[in-house]
């Protein structure tokens, strides 16, 4: 989400119209709706023109700079909390991390204290001494790195890891990026950009009131900061490792839509595909221990993970790979940016996110159907290629049918769409 970027969701059966906003402020505002609704986006504040004031904010992150905003649009629930009937709403993160709110009052449902965390090393950077840090439910995804969460699949591996990660930072979540010297090349950070819960966000039942979201474990980032080349930007810092040329990296589509001019790309000091940095893998293999993908269910009456499986076969490269041969490995998950599910009365239907080749079925992706009560998976299909958003449902002649968008690698963006059983 840009700055100034706007989502919005109506609940039907209130006044009530929630904002989601612009990713450097981070903050909710709820206003209230009404035939002439005026939004006006400044630094922390969106102001209703109607009354001038906003119903209520909250701030999920005070100074963001791990670029954790909160990309998925929220989800508005009528749940039963310690036996009472509340109207909240909640959101899954990039952080890992499910935000409950009353909706009416802006009031965190459960506890979330302001929790100290550490000061980086950044000239000239401020940084808040604390960050509000959900007590229920519990994290849903790794919410930091350490020694102990390093990949273990053989010794040899693992003693590689433990190698590679001393000239890194690690800790627990907001742990901050840092300036990249030959003693400390950054810090190894959790999640970031694609971590968590991504732009597809989670689904909602409102008969179990559970929420159902995929979370990405195998997300993290060996992240430096280092002075730009001379003319390349304002900035003081740029993200980077000492000792390896600095490159531009345009935005996703930059300058290629229909009706765009072409935008210039920005010279930069040649330099090979990732130059000599040093990556977050181990003989081309995560550094760290599997899932690296997983659905999670949470009932929101209890703020309780009720089960959590990891989505998506172990890729290809991890299942062969020559250090791991005879070497019993579970089924990880992938991780991927962004997986978005559905939901039928009983069902969680989610797409692998991955290109495999297993023995169970030839080079393709699946799409899966969970039980919504255990997580077990009770069927799957093959598809030619990755899901990628969320697949959707609708109803025909008495019909359900499930509709996927697939594309990845080679393969063009396409619908496809199943039919369900008539009991689905």
């Amino acid at each position: 989400m840009e700055t100034g970027e706007l989502k919005f969701v109506r609940n039907p059966n209130t006044d009530i119209l929630l904002f989601e906003f612009a990713a450097v402020y981070g903050h909710y505002c709820l206003g209230l709706l009404s035939d002439n609704v005026h939004v006006v986006l400044k630094p922390n504040n969106v102001w209703n023109l109607d009354t001038g004031k906003p119903k209520w904010h909250f701030q999920f992150i005070h100074h963001e700079i791990w670029d954790y905003d909160m990309s998925s649009a929220p989800l508005l629930m009528d749940v039963n909390i310690d036996g009472k009937a509340r109207k909240v709403v909640a959101n899954p993160s990039k952080m890992g991390m499910l935000y409950v709110f009353d909706r009416i009052t802006g009031k965190p449902v459960w506890p979330m204290p302001e929790t100290k965390v550490e000061k980086g090393n950044v000239p000239g950077e401020w940084y808040s001494p604390t960050q509000p840090i959900p007590s229920k439910p519990k994290p849903y995804t790794r919410t930091g790195t350490s020694v102990d969460q390093l990949i273990d699949f053989t010794p040899a591996l693992r003693a590689e890891a433990v190698e590679l990660v001393k000239k890194f930072k690690l800790g627990p979540i907001y742990t901050p990026p840092v300036v990249s010297t030959p003693q400390q090349l950054g810090t190894f950070l959790p999640g970031t950009a694609s971590g968590g819960t991504n732009w597809p966000g989670g689904s909602f039942n409102p008969e179990t009131h559970t929420v159902f979201t995929y979370g990405c474990d195998g997300c993290q980032n060996l992240t430096g900061l280092v002075p730009p080349p001379p003319g390349f930007t304002d900035l003081p810092y740029v993200v980077g490792q000492v000792g390896v040329p600095v490159t531009m990296v345009d935005a996703a589509g930059a300058g290629e839509g229909a009706d765009a001019s072409p935008v210039p790309r920005r010279a930069t000091p040649p330099a090979p595909r990732g130059g000599n940095a040093v990556r977050a893998a181990v003989q081309g293999l995560p550094l760290m221990k599997p899932p690296y993908g997983t659905i999670s269910a949470i009932n929101v009456d209890k703020g309780e993970i009720v089960w959590q499986v990891a989505h998506g076969d172990t890729p290809d490269n991890i299942r062969n790979h020559p250090a791991l041969k005879g070497v019993n490995i579970p089924r990880t998950g992938q991780a991927a940016l962004s997986i978005g599910n559905m939901l039928t009365k009983s069902l969680v239907v989610a797409g692998d996110p991955q290109i495999t080749t297993t023995p169970e079925h030839p080079r393709g992706a699946m799409l899966r159907a969970y039980d919504q009560a255990t997580g077990k998976e009770v069927g799957n299909l093959l598809m030619p290629a990755p899901q990628s958003g969320s697949p959707m449902t609708y109803m025909v002649n008495g019909k359900q049918y499930i509709v996927v968008a697939i594309s990845g690698g080679n393969y063009s963006g396409e619908y496809v769409a199943y039919t369900l059983p008539d009991n689905g």
